[in-house]
This record gives structure tokens, sequence and C-alpha cells, in this order.
């Protein structure tokens, strides 16, 4: 009893180390999308004025994606904030456990998955933004609307918003990298589709200017369209995977061979990885002789519970241990 008691404490002073590293992480991520609403509103208010004064449909286009990720930005801070909110005494109004041990890491793990789910929400505006965008530039062809060749002052605004949608861009690659943040990663991807679709929208606009191509705004806001909607696409994917549980075979086949590798081990019968924001649990089933001890099954899992988290990060390993049966 003892033994077992001071095993549920050393399981607590792990988890709460890690619980309050990934916290720590989730803090520096939101100083990091703060700056990013700031950046995004600068460049979002320059060019949509500018495109009003300036008659530019591309320009505009790229301003409506920005504002695109101002939304991406407060949403992904929403979800952070909830995902830190370990002091509360409920989740979505569900009273929490008076034992933090039963499940309390549990349910801090299911915080977490707020992160991914807004991340969610981000793609399916930013598609929905895509296609605004695209529609617009599409009426426009099709005389639906007027069209005129812009003014040079647009080439301004996108100029500007190309320096600094690409500072944006590396400021979020690399706390992303360093933080190991999903909510950073997208908003990487987010601002890296930005600052090329500025640059396009530069480009399209200096041809305008240059060869008096009137229809070239309207093409070029569509092209913007397309890339918004592929950034879009590509984070609703990531993240809608993540919340179905979806983990890389290639990954789990990692921890497979690295369990295997214990020679009380005979087999890995079943394995699944999933995500709870940026942390990792993973539920494993091992085959073992059959008439192995269960303090020696219990101390097995414990070493592999171990091993997952140092080589891999793996904050929480279930192991359960099944008499092996050989195959006829």
């Amino acid at each position: 009893m003892e033994e077992e008691t001071a095993h549920r404490q050393a399981e607590q002073k792990i988890w709460k180390k890690m619980q309050q590293e990934e916290l720590q992480r989730l803090s520096s991520a939101q100083h990091h999308l703060w700056f990013n609403v700031g950046a995004y509103l600068l460049i979002s208010i320059i060019e949509y004025y500018l495109a009003i004064i300036g008659h530019s449909q591309t320009l505009r286009a790229d301003a409506l994606n920005n504002l695109a990720g101002i939304i991406s930005a407060v949403l992904l801070l929403i979800g952070i904030f909830i995902a830190r909110d370990t002091g509360d005494d409920d989740i979505m109004g569900r009273p929490l456990p008076e034992d933090p041990t039963k499940s309390g890491q549990k349910l801090q793990l299911a915080r977490f998955h707020y992160e991914t789910v807004f991340t969610l929400i981000t793609g399916i505006i930013m598609i929905a933004i895509a296609g605004n965008v695209m529609y617009t530039g599409l009426m426009s062809l099709m005389g639906k609307t007027k069209m005129d060749v812009p003014q040079p002052i647009t080439l301004i605004g996108a100029g500007i918003a190309t320096v600094i949608m690409l500072v944006v861009w590396w400021f979020n690659k690399a706390g992303g990298r360093k933080l190991q943040n999903a909510a950073l990663t997208a908003a990487a991807q987010d601002s890296l589709s930005d600052a090329m679709t500025s640059l396009g929208t530069f480009i399209a606009i200096g041809g305008a200017l240059l060869f008096k191509i009137v229809w070239l705004d309207g093409v070029a806001s569509i092209a913007v369209g397309i890339f918004i909607l592929t950034a879009g696409i590509k984070i609703f994917r990531e993240s809608s995977l993540n919340l179905a549980d979806y983990f890389d075979p290639k990954i789990e086949e990692q921890f497979k061979r690295a369990i295997e590798k214990y020679t009380e081990v005979k087999q890995v019968i079943d394995l699944n990885a999933s995500y709870n924001g940026n942390m990792v649990t993973l539920d494993v089933i091992i085959a073992v002789d059959p008439t192995m001890q269960v303090k020696d099954s219990y101390r097995l899992g414990e070493q592999i519970e171990a091993q997952m988290r140092r080589q891999f990060g793996v904050v929480d390993t279930d192991v359960m241990a099944v008499p092996f049966v050989k195959k006829e």
C-alpha cells in the first residue's frame, strides 16, 4: 500500500511538472499571438483604406485575408486561454472531481483540446473568406462590377504588407519550433500564406500599372483567394485529424519498436496514440509470460511509461499486460 501511495505521489509530481511546462509554452504562445493581432490589424487598416482610394480589388482581397488573420489569432488566443485555465472548479459547467489523482489529469488534458478546436474554426473561417474573395474577383471579370486600373498608392500598401507579413511569419515559425505549439505552427502557415498573397498582390498591382491591364486586378484577387483557400483547408485538415484521434502510423511504429526492445514483452498487441492539444498520450496492450507475477508486470509498465516519456515526450502511457498465447 505504501509503495502504491509513493508511486501515485511520484506520478503526480511528474505530471505537475509536465503540465507546468506545457502551460508555460502556452503562455509564450499567447504573447506571439498578441503580436500577430497587432500586426494584422495595422496591415488590414492600411490596405483596406488604400484599396478604397486606389480602386484595387486585389488589395481589398489581401486586406480581407489579413482580417482573417486577426480572427484566427483571436480564436487561437481563446483556445489557449481555456487550455491554461487550471484554477477553475468546473469544465464547461461540469464539476471537477475532488480527488485530482483520479481524473484531474485527464480533464486537464481535455482542456488542451480546446486549442485544437479553435484552430479548426480558424481553418473554416479562412475557407469562407476565400470564397468571398474569389466570388468578388469572378464577378468583376464577368463584368458585374466596375473594373479600374489601380492607383500607384496601392502598390505601397502591398509592399508594406509583404514586409510586415514576412516578419510575422519568421516570428511565428521560430516560436512554433521552440515551443512545439500547434497554434503557433498554424499561425506560421497562415502568415506565410499571407506573405505570399501580399507579394502576389504587389506583383499584380505592379503589372496592372505597368501594362494598364484592367482585368489583371480581378485575376490576381482570385489567385489570392486560392492561396487563402489552400491554407485554410490545410489547417482544417490537420486539426480535424487531431480531434479525430488520428496519429501518424510511422511515429506509432517507432513507439512500438521501442516497447518491443524489452525482453519481457513478447508482443505488442495493440497501440494507440492520440493528441491532447500538443501533448501526446498512449494506450498500449502488451503480451507477457503467463507466469509473470502481477508486481513484475506492474513494474514493467512503469518502466515502459518512463521510457516513452524520456525518449518521445509522451505525457501519459497506459500499459495493459495480458498473457502471451503462442499461435499453433
